[in-house]
Formats: C-alpha cells, structure tokens, sequence
C-alpha cells in the first residue's frame, strides 16, 4: 500500500494518475466489499452493503491541506469513485473541534516557484475531482473549516454542520492577505448567491452554525454527537434516486462551473505562483506563521 501511494502520488502531482493507469483491480479490490483502508492522513471505511464509505481526515492538529494530504485524500476519492459499489461517500473529521483548517500556509511560504506550482494544481485537482464526483458527497462538519476546509464542505452536495457555536465556517482568505480564486468564489457563489458571497468574501467573513444555515452555507444542522447519524440519514434520502438520473442532472448544473476552470487551469496556476511569490505576500504569510508559532508557547 505505502509504495502504491507513493507511486500514485508522484503521477498525480504531474496531472498524470489516470493516463498512467495506476489504479488498477488491485487497487479497486480494497473497496469491494466491507473494508477499512488507512493512510497517513486519511482513513476509508466502506460498508458494502449500504454502498457509503465514510471517508475521515485524521491529521493533526488541523487537517490542513498540505501537498501530501491533498495527495492521499485525492486518491481515496477516486479509488471509491472507481469502485461501482461504492455510491456515497461521507467526509469528516477525527480531531477535535476542527473539520479542516484549509490550505497548508507553509507549503506557500519559502518554498520555490516549482513548488507552489505543483501545491495548486494539486489543489485544483482535489477540488475537480470532489466537484464532479458521481458519487453523492456528504460533509458532516464536526468542528470549524475556514478558507479550504470551507471549500471542502461546499463542494460536497449536502452539509450538516455540528449546532456550536464555538464553530465557525467561510471563506476568511482575505483577513490572511490572501485572494480567493474564482473558481473559490464561484463555489460559493452557486451556493448562497451573488450579494452574500461578494460580503462574505470581501470581509473574509466566518458564520456561526446558525448564521451558515441562515444564507444556505450548510444544508442542516445537527448535536455535535449526532452529526455523522444525520449524514447517513440524508445519503440514504440521496441514494433513493436512481444513479444515473441524479448523475446526469449533478454533472448538467456543475458542467459550467467545472469547464471554466478546466479552461484556464495554466493560467490560473500561473496566477496563483505570481501571487504568492510577491515580497510583500511572502512577509504577510510569514508573519502569519509566526503568530500562529507565539500561540502556541
């Protein structure tokens, strides 16, 4: 398993895993029926016979999306994806009080060009592949998700988010120094319209449970202990439908959204590298590291 991983890892990076046919029948055979599949960050259990896998972010302290987390996380995905039996997945957390903290500052920060170049094509990868999964996707938010962990969530057709109010959820890039992508923006921008998403944006707002359920951002909410009941609640409402009409109708209302991304993705890796590289976002994200070191003693 670890060297499969390594191996798909290095073929994703360079936008290659499937053209190389690295998942294959002995990779899908992991998922054939109940089973359990663990990696560094990640860890997979399939019941076979509701055909759900829960799939459960297990890295510490934050679940950031670093290069290697977005790696296995995308690889899972789409080992399930492949697998026919497997027709819902549900994404949550194994930490405390956090669902994700979202993009991995460190991996913008004093690293070469090259890198963050690859750091966001595997960010966009992520992002395509969750997008327009045939699979129902169900986030079950048991702890905060600012700025990546958000967009995680949005992705996903359902939400249900833990009813506390120490929770908070949105796009917050902008109190970083940081500037949404578009296709950030039109994430949300599908999910709780124009004028919300133009405020929430520009303020880097984050919503309480209550606030997020008030605009549209989660779906429902839920006791933090009855989070992961409830999402299964809802996959077996979404499984009711046949696969195929609810594929067909998923794909027609994100076809426009995943095509403009998919037409610009060079350059908006271009765009992203030219960003990050500037002196002053450079002395901004660090600074921010060093706040989040001073924390901590």
């Amino acid at each position: 398993m670890a060297a499969l991983l390594k191996r798909s890892a290095s073929l994703l990076r360079a936008g290659a895993l499937q053209k190389h046919g690295v998942l294959t029948k002995q990779a899908l055979c992991l998922f054939s029926t109940n089973m359990r599949m663990f990696t560094n960050k990640i860890s997979v259990e399939m019941d076979g016979t509701t055909g759900v896998a829960v799939l459960t972010m297990k890295s510490p302290p934050v679940n950031s999306l670093s290069l290697d987390f977005l790696t296995e996380f995308t690889i899972s995905l789409e080992k399930l994806e492949m697998d026919k039996a497997c027709r819902g997945v549900i994404l949550t957390s194994a930490l405390p009080r956090v669902f994700s903290a979202g993009l991995d500052i460190t991996e913008m920060c004093g690293k070469s060009a090259e890198h963050y170049a690859a750091f966001w094509r595997a960010v966009q990868e992520f992002w395509l592949k969750l997008y327009t999964s045939n699979m129902v996707t169900v986030a079950a938010i048991n702890g905060s998700c600012p700025a990546g962990g958000c967009l995680m969530a949005l992705v996903c057709d359902y939400r249900v988010m833990a009813d506390d109010p120490k929770f908070s959820i949105g796009l917050n890039e902008t109190k970083l120094g940081i500037v949404a992508p578009f296709w950030f923006k039109d994430t949300m921008t599908n999910t709780i319209g124009n004028r919300e998403t133009e405020k929430a944006l520009q303020l880097g707002y984050m919503y309480s449970p209550a606030d997020a359920l008030k605009v549209g951002l989660v779906d429902q909410l839920a006791s933090a202990d009855k989070v992961e009941t409830v999402a299964s609640t809802v996959m077996s409402e979404w499984l009711a439908i046949p696969d195929h009409a609810r594929h067909l109708t998923k794909s027609m209302m994100r076809k426009p959204t995943r095509d403009r991304l998919v037409t610009h993705r060079d350059a908006d890796i271009t765009s992203f590298v030219n960003f990050v590289t500037k002196d002053s976002i450079q002395k901004s994200l660090q600074m921010y590291l060093e706040s989040l070191k001073q924390r901590k003693r």
